[in-house]
């Protein structure tokens, strides 16, 4: 990255004083974000409504029976009985806008965190919109359209898109890497109760779909089943959810569906070189279909430094730091159906979105240990790092 000196050096330093780093955490089901400081004391800044444009956007659907059969399945399947308002979210790089994926209104949408009005919408193919990713520079926002098979890459500023790229079964999870890539993961039908280990080809296409940055054409997939089968871990699903590289990205560290626990996956051999199987809780079934989405763990991110990843154990109700070098688990924080994990922005704490209490909750990556827990809006998912401007005080 080049310098910034003299004038252009000053600049930027009175553009950052004109922002207040925050955490944002999506609530899905009631369409809200809650706006926290970004330390591990998680105290409530704001609010901001994420669907001022609600009324217009149920009549759209309800005149339309094709999009209104997909919006109610949304409903059924994915939501457990609860619309999707908002799933991921990204602020503007200047801290003026929050962009977000709403699954049962199949779009990405700008919110000014100034009027709380729309600045742009797109709407993606098919039914559903789904987890984002924005890239280095921040000008540009990846998003899963997960009934399309496809992932649009759009202008963070305008909502323009700059182009897609296909990809396997239910596109989910989306990380852009320094080469200048963008790593997806598509997760296969989910849906469904055929869960069985024998009726796993009942499932779809998933493979890890890596396309250039720039181009956005496909330089690489990656069939997660064939390197399972490889290291002896056949009996497991090849469905990667969550994900997180180590911080020189030689290593990618994944979830897989049914699963309490994650994999070690060495990119420049492209094998799977160790499993860590974290505990199960007694009160959990083991049945797979009351897995909500086949998730039994799904939250995993990568302290700064990679010497710990921080899980959260979704349907066992717990998270847990484990050491990166030994994968050894600290103490199981006991947290109601956690659903993501973060870091602070000093990068000493987890966040993880507690689903089951409508709250988030940080942990200590030194103790492993838990700090505070916040309450939040209903069912949160996503939390993100991002910016808001100095004093600000919530919308909507």
């Amino acid at each position: 990255m080049l310098a910034v000196t003299g004038a252009g050096q000053a600049g930027a330093q009175d553009a950052d004083a004109q922002r207040r780093e925050v955490l944002f955490v999506a609530n899905n089901w009631d369409g809200t974000a809650s706006v926290l400081s970004s330390d591990a004391q998680l105290s409530p800044v704001g609010r901001i409504d994420l669907i001022p444009d609600k009324d217009e956007r149920l009549r759209e659907i309800y005149l339309n029976p094709v999009r209104l059969a997909g919006f109610l399945v949304i409903r059924e399947t994915a939501g457990e009985g609860h619309d999707q308002f908002a799933d991921d979210m990204y602020s503007t790089p200047d801290g003026s806008a929050v962009v977000v994926s709403r699954p049962s209104f199949a779009d990405v949408v700008s919110v000014s965190l100034t009027t709380g009005r729309i600045n742009w919408r797109f709407q993606v193919d098919g039914f559903r919109a789904d987890h984002m990713a924005v890239s280095p520079d921040g000008n540009r926002v990846a998003v899963s359209a997960s009934t399309g098979n496809k992932v649009h890459v759009l202008d963070i500023h305008t909502g323009r898109q700059i182009g897609n790229f296909p990809t396997g079964d239910k596109p989910h999870e989306n990380v852009f890497t320094r080469d200048g890539k963008i790593w997806n993961m598509s997760i296969g039908e989910v849906n469904n109760d055929l869960d069985a280990p024998w009726m796993d080809f009942l499932k779809g296409d998933r493979r890890i779909t890596v396309a250039d940055a720039e181009t956005l054409k496909v330089v690489r997939t990656i069939d997660m089943r064939q390197r399972l089968d490889a290291a002896g871990y056949g009996s497991y699903s090849d469905a990667v959810r969550p994900a997180a590289f180590s911080p020189d990205e030689s290593k990618l560290y994944f979830q897989v569906s049914f699963f309490n626990g994650f994999f070690e996956y060495d990119v420049a051999t492209d094998k799977i070189t160790r499993m860590k199987t974290l505990p199960k809780n007694p009160a959990t079934s083991d049945e797979r279909t009351s897995f909500v989405n086949d998730s039994r763990h799904h939250g995993l991110t990568m302290q700064p430094s990679g010497q710990n990843l921080c899980v959260a154990g979704t349907m066992d109700d717990y998270a847990t730091i484990v050491n990166r070098t030994t994968l050894q688990e600290g103490p199981l924080i006991p947290v109601a159906k956690p659903y993501w994990s973060t870091v602070t922005g000093d990068g000493a704490a987890c966040v993880v979105s507690e689903s089951g209490a409508d709250q988030v909750t940080s942990i200590s990556f030194a103790t492993g240990r838990k700090i505070t827990s916040t309450p939040v809006g209903d069912h949160p998912q996503r939390v993100r790092l991002g910016t808001v401007p100095q004093g600000w005080t919530g919308i909507g």
